[in-house]
């Protein structure tokens, strides 16, 4: 059995949040919620790197993300 516990909200903001979530249960929305906003801060950093870096600069980090791939494995070990 699943544990709730209430969080405070002003009603106004209750209000925005239900007209949004519809019919949807309030943990999936406000998860889904949080999931969306890390993904678009993730997005906008890496856009953000991204006009920082120079054309040189990305191929080399890519030369080096493949390198560091292609050397990198894992050993398995065997139990005889």
């Amino acid at each position: 059995m699943k544990k709730y516990v209430t969080i405070s909200v002003p009603a106004e903001v209750k209000k925005i949040l239900e007209e949004a979530k519809g019919e949807e249960e309030w943990g999936d929305f406000l998860l889904k919620l949080y999931m969306e906003i890390k993904r678009l801060k993730s997005l906008e950093a890496f856009k953000n790197l991204k006009e920082t870096l120079s054309e040189e600069d990305l191929r080399s980090i890519m030369m080096s993300s493949k390198e560091f791939r292609s050397e990198f494995s894992f050993r398995s070990t065997n139990s005889e």
